[in-house]
C-alpha cells in the first residue's frame, strides 16, 4: 500500500510564465557549480538561489561553501523573497497531476500523481516492510545538507521520484482523464525541449479518488531523491514531497563515467582488461554510447573506442544488482585495472546524459580525464528487479530522463 495526503500549504507560480522563471532542474542534476552559476545569470528568480544559494555570487571565484552558515542564511532570506513575490502563490491541501511530455518517447505518455508521501512507508533496515523501496544507499552527510536547507527556509523544495506498477493500468487511465478534462495550471519547457504540465487538483472528491488508486499499489520505487527523503525522516517528518508516475512510463539513460588516473601503456592496458573482459572495436564510428546491456564503451587518446564485454563468470547472473553494468565496471574495470576500489573516489566523475559521448570524448582529448567509459542505459526491468530483490543498484547507475523539475509545487513548513 502506498499512501499519498494533499500538500497543506503548498507554493506554486501563478502561471506559465512564472513556472518558467522559477523552475529548474534539481541542483544534483548538474557537473559543477558553474554551471549552476551560469543559469543564474540568466535567470537569477530561479529556485537554484534557495537550493544552492552558495551559487548566488557576484562572480564565479566568489562561490562560497554550499554547507556554509552563509549558505543557509542566504538560502532562507531568498526563499523569503520567494514566497512573497508576485510570480507565486500559496494554495492548501492540494494534490496535483503532473505530466513530462518527452519529444525523445512521443508514443509514452508519462503522467503522474503528486502529494506528500509517508515516511514510515520508506524501507529501512528499521522497517522492512515499508512498501516504498530505495534503491540506492544513503550519505549521511548529503541528507544532512538537505535537512539543513528544509529546516533553515522552512520549505521542502525537491520532489522525490518514483514509479509504481499499475499493472491493470487503471491508475494511468484516471490521471490521463483528468489532465484531458481541462487546461494546465501551467507548463513549462525544459532545456531538453521537455514539457512539463501542472493541473492542480483541489477536489475532494478527486484526491480521494487518487489515494484509493494509490493505495492499491504494492510498490513504489525510488527512481531519483533518496537524499531528499532521507532528509524528511532525519528531521522526523511524517511526510516528504512525492511524485509517483506508471513505472513503464518513466524513462532511463545512459549514465557514464570520467577516470582521471596516471594512463596505463597500452599493452598493459590491453592485457589487464582482457582477464574479465572480451575487447574489440565498435562497428560504430565516431563517439560510441552502447544501447545493448553488457556492451562497454572505453574510450583512450592512443586507441579510440573501443568495446568491452564481460567475460561470463566474472559476475552472478543470478545477483540483479551485480548483471548491472555499472557494478560490473566498478568491479572488473575501475579497481582491478585501474586501482580505484572505490565509487566514491574523487578520480571518478560520473556524468548523466545531459553529456553525451562527444562531450566525454572531449574531456579526454583536452587532457581533462584519462578515459571515458560508457555504458547503456538500465532497462526499467532490471531497475525493478533489484528492488524486488531488496538489493540497491550500483552508485550512479540511473539517470532517470526527464526528470521532475524543481520548483513547480513547493511545501512550505510552520515556522
Amino acid at each position: 500500500m502506498i499512501t499519498i495526503t494533499p500538500v497543506r500549504r503548498a507554493l506554486i507560480p501563478i502561471d506559465s510564465s512564472a513556472a518558467a522563471r522559477i523552475s529548474a532542474p534539481n541542483y544534483d542534476e548538474f557537473q559543477s557549480d558553474r554551471e549552476i552559476w551560469d543559469l543564474l545569470q540568466d535567470n537569477p528568480m530561479s529556485v537554484l538561489r534557495v537550493t544552492m544559494a552558495h551559487c548566488q555570487a557576484d562572480s564565479p571565484e566568489t562561490i562560497s561553501r554550499g554547507d556554509s552558515r552563509d549558505a543557509l542564511a542566504k538560502a532562507t532570506v531568498n526563499m523569503e523573497e520567494l514566497r512573497a513575490s508576485e510570480l507565486t502563490e500559496e494554495v492548501r491541501d492540494i494534490l496535483w497531476v503532473y505530466e513530462i511530455e518527452d519529444p525523445n518517447r512521443p508514443d509514452v505518455r508519462q503522467i503522474g500523481l503528486g502529494g506528500m508521501g509517508r515516511t514510515d512507508e520508506i524501507r529501512t533496515d528499521a522497517t522492512p516492510r515499508g512498501t516504498i523501496i530505495r534503491n540506492e544507499g544513503v550519505r549521511e552527510p548529503k541528507a544532512r545538507g538537505r535537512a539543513d536547507l528544509i529546516q533553515a527556509t522552512h520549505a521542502i523544495i525537491g520532489m522525490v521520484n518514483n514509479g509504481v506498477d499499475d499493472a491493470s493500468g487503471e491508475f494511468q487511465n484516471h490521471l490521463e482523464a483528468h489532465a484531458d478534462g481541462v487546461p494546465p495550471d501551467f507548463e513549462v519547457v525544459d532545456q531538453g525541449a521537455n514539457r512539463h504540465r501542472v493541473w492542480i487538483c483541489r477536489e475532494s472528491r478527486a484526491i480521494q479518488r487518487f489515494g484509493e488508486l494509490l493505495a492499491e499499489e504494492p510498490h513504489a520505487y525510488v527512481a531519483d531523491g533518496n537524499h531528499r527523503s532521507a532528509a524528511a525522516a532525519m528531521l522526523g517528518y511524517a511526510n516528504f514531497l512525492s511524485v509517483f508516475f506508471p513505472a513503464r512510463t518513466m524513462g532511463i539513460r545512459p549514465y557514464n563515467r570520467l577516470v582521471r588516473v596516471s594512463a596505463l601503456p597500452t599493452e598493459q592496458l590491453t592485457a589487464a582488461i582482457g582477464e574479465k573482459f572480451g575487447l574489440d572495436t565498435p562497428a560504430e564510428t565516431g563517439p560510441y554510447q552502447p544501447t545493448q546491456t553488457h556492451d562497454i564503451g572505453l574510450y583512450t587518446p592512443d586507441r579510440g573506442w573501443l568495446r568491452l564485454r564481460p567475460i561470463p563468470g566474472t559476475f552472478d547472473p543470478d545477483d540483479a544488482s551485480a548483471v548491472i553494468d555499472s557494478g560490473i565496471v566498478q568491479k572488473n574495470l575501475f579497481a582491478q585495472v585501474f586501482g580505484i576500489a572505490d565509487a566514491g573516489d574523487y578520480r571518478l566523475t560520473f556524468v548523466g546524459s545531459n553529456k553525451d559521448a562527444a562531450w566525454l570524448q572531449r574531456e579526454v582529448d583536452e587532457g581533462r580525464a584519462t578515459y571515458a567509459v560508457t555504458l547503456a542505459a538500465v532497462t526499467m526491468n532490471e531497475f525493478i528487479e533489484v528492488c524486488r530483490q531488496n538489493r540497491h543498484m550500483p552508485p550512479k547507475s540511473t539517470w532517470f530522463e526527464p526528470k521532475v523539475r524543481s520548483g513547480l509545487v513547493m511545501a512550505l513548513l510552520d515556522s
